[in-house]
């Protein structure tokens, strides 16, 4: 397999790891065409015999992946767009379990931000391992009056337990790569310098296990994890929100810089003086309802 009809992600194979560098200019956003081909390699890869380890990692030094295209927020019907998906299901799971599926085992080298879809990508990896010093982790979507629902929710309480993930999810913290490693959210975290050797060295001594090996044990922990993953609840919750002040806070967020270079390096910034400006008002809104429900 060549993989050669690939645009968004480019695919290196060599002693039985395929390296997949994201390189989807401006930002790496998780967006339509990036999980259409993150789709199609997992199709392709999965039946490829020469391939047991796969290495994500990106082309841009400070983004892994951004997070997911703030489109998803402005027009809610994209996340259920993208043909056939299991039922209950939205886009972004489908990409991440097609991923969290393969046979082969996955590896997410973070050097730079993955937030949001960016993050649920990449704990839906079998390992992770981050860069001290540059890498950053986190699901800011509650600051954005949403959630993790691209299988966030279900993912980090696996890695990381409920009352770190609810830190994490509810507080919409970055957390560096040192509180990752504490944390479980990444397997190390490690010198930027030392990143790419270690990465590569731990996945040719993996794939030169073989695949009988590797499925065997992949199948054996499996076997050994009690979460079970409720995606279509995680999916069906999304109901509950108000998708028109869901879009308008998106535009907002849109126009203060999000999704250009700059602002995504302040995205924490840009997202809790939105959060500070909201705040005020929904306080005058529960104050007014409480003085109706007295009267």
């Amino acid at each position: 397999m060549t993989y050669s009809n690939l645009s968004a992600i480019s695919v290196d194979i060599r002693h039985g790891v395929a390296t997949v560098i994201i390189d989807h200019p401006p930002l790496n956003l998780l967006d339509g065409e990036l999980i259409k081909e993150l789709m199609a390699f997992a199709s392709q890869v999965r039946t490829d015999d020469k391939v047991q380890v796969i290495v994500f990692e990106s082309a841009d030094p400070q983004f892994f992946i951004a997070h997911g295209d703030m489109r998803f927020l402005t027009d809610p019907a994209l996340m259920s767009a993208g043909g056939d998906l299991p039922t209950g299901t939205n886009v972004v799971q489908a990409v991440n379990e097609e991923i969290r599926s393969l046979p082969q085992v996955t590896i997410g080298k973070i050097a730079g931000f993955a937030r949001g879809g960016g993050n649920e990508f990449a704990m839906a990896l079998d390992m992770r391992f981050a860069a001290i010093g540059t890498s950053g982790q986190a699901q800011p979507e509650t600051l954005m009056g949403i959630y993790p629902g691209g299988g966030g929710t279900q993912y980090m309480t696996s890695l990381i337990g409920r009352a770190r993930t609810l830190e994490l999810i509810l507080g919409g913290e970055l957390a560096d790569a040192e509180l990752a490693e504490r944390y479980g959210l990444v397997n190390r975290a490690l010198p930027a310098d030392e990143l790419d050797t270690f990465v590569t060295v731990l996945a040719r001594r993996i794939a030169a296990l073989g695949p009988t090996v590797i499925g065997i044990v992949k199948m054996a922990v499996d076997a050994a994890d009690y979460t079970k993953r409720d995606l279509a609840t995680e999916s069906s919750l999304a109901a509950r929100l108000s998708f028109p002040e869901v879009a308008a806070t998106a535009h907002k967020l849109l126009a203060a810089g999000v999704q250009t270079r700059e602002g995504e390096l302040r995205l924490e910034e840009i997202l809790n003086k939105a959060q500070q400006e909201v705040t005020p008002q929904l306080s005058d809104k529960a104050a007014t309802r409480v003085s109706r429900e007295s009267d």
